[in-house]
């Protein structure tokens, strides 16, 4: 059987996380650079090698100074940690259009197992002949299971930031 290639389309992707802010609002960011292949072997996709790495330093929440702040030490440490990095292990298929992505996520020098709900939206061609796949992934992680723990405790108790972000991923690829 052979491998079919697949790359990022950047254009008609989206690596987005949502957070807690003071414990009652959420506030939204993305990454804007970002790289992602996938290597398949058929057509439902199943085991395939999906590889992600994203700079850091294009984080946006659409605030200079929170994205300064989350560059720094207290965050991210970009200078020292410059991407995150996901190397799948397993892509399982569990109804129709529905799998299960499991894989490595590396982020501040900390590699862990993570595990998300994903949609397969299934192939189509583009109005310019390209085959094109699409992905869709949501899920849950602790920042603080990757070292990212800075917090400030409010005087009303709770703290500034939540631990839990949400991922909100949309990727759009196209065969090589």
């Amino acid at each position: 059987m052979s491998t079919t290639k697949w790359a990022i389309d950047p254009t008609h992707s989206e690596i987005g996380f949502k957070v807690k802010h003071m414990m009652f609002t959420t506030i939204s960011g993305k990454f804007s650079k970002f790289e992602a292949s996938i290597e398949s072997e058929d057509t439902d996709f199943e085991n395939s090698k999906i590889e992600f790495t994203g700079a850091i330093d294009s984080i946006s929440t659409g605030n200079t100074d929170r994205d300064t702040h989350l560059l720094s030490p207290d965050f991210f440490d970009s200078e020292q940690f410059p991407e995150i990095k996901f190397s799948a292990t397993s892509f399982t298929k569990v109804n129709e259009g529905e799998y299960e992505l499991v894989g490595d996520l590396t982020m501040h020098g900390v590699t862990k197992s993570v595990k998300l709900p994903a949609e397969f939206s299934g192939l189509m061609k583009d109005p310019w002949g390209n085959t094109k796949l699409a992905l869709s992934l949501e899920g849950k992680i602790n920042r603080k299971d990757w070292g990212l723990n800075w917090n400030s405790a409010l005087e009303t108790g709770g703290v500034l930031v939540g631990e839990e972000v949400r991922l909100n991923i949309e990727l759009q690829f196209i065969k090589l």
